[in-house]
């Protein structure tokens, strides 16, 4: 059998695929939901890097109360570094869509382009990875993460406390996989 050449679509996956065949029990509503979802998640990665180009070039947004303005300007004024990955282990980095480190102030931004309920917890699992590669004590520093959605900034001031359980959380979990590593659970 000589089978047709799809070297095309190499690392692609189809939105009907057979690795993902839930589909098969959609009706036309849900097919409809999913797919729009698809599009949509494709959308917030090209929104990502777009704002993220925007604020590395430094090209401000106009001011208006839309979400994609409001991160870069903010990412533009607090001159933030751009998708810096956070690393404490094999087992554990991360990459924050924004993140600077200025005298004793850490600011960790994320830009959420979806319309689903989001957590402050991701970012504070930046916080804390942050603290752990660069060895600064969240009780010694100053703390702010901001959400971006649906033209609002969400702002919080996570509670040394809580990075400091987080960062130990980070400590006894990668040892756990260690050890489980070392016994051939892989």
């Amino acid at each position: 059998m000589n089978f047709r050449d799809h070297s095309d679509l190499q690392g692609r996956h189809a939105f009907l695929s057979p690795s993902n065949y839930h589909w098969i029990n959609y009706n036309e509503d849900k097919l409809e939901l999913r797919f729009t979802a698809a599009q949509m998640a494709r959308r917030g990665v090209d929104l990502h890097a777009f704002a993220h180009k925007a604020i590395q070039l430094g090209i401000p947004m106009p001011k208006s109360r839309r979400t994609l303005y409001l991160y870069v300007n903010d990412g533009i004024k607090y001159k933030m570094h751009v998708e810096q990955t956070l690393y404490y282990s094999e087992n554990c980095f991360g990459t924050p869509d924004t993140i600077s480190f200025e005298n004793k102030f850490l600011r960790v931004h994320d830009l959420k382009t979806g319309i689903s309920a989001t957590s402050e917890v991701q970012l504070e699992v930046y916080v804390a990875l942050f603290c752990l590669e660069y060895a600064v004590d969240p009780f010694g520093i100053r703390i702010e993460i901001r959400i971006y959605q649906r033209d609002d900034i969400r702002t919080f001031t996570p509670d040394p406390e809580r990075i400091a359980f987080i960062m130990d959380r980070i400590i006894t979990h990668d040892r756990q996989i260690e050890l489980l590593k070392e016994r051939g659970l892989r």
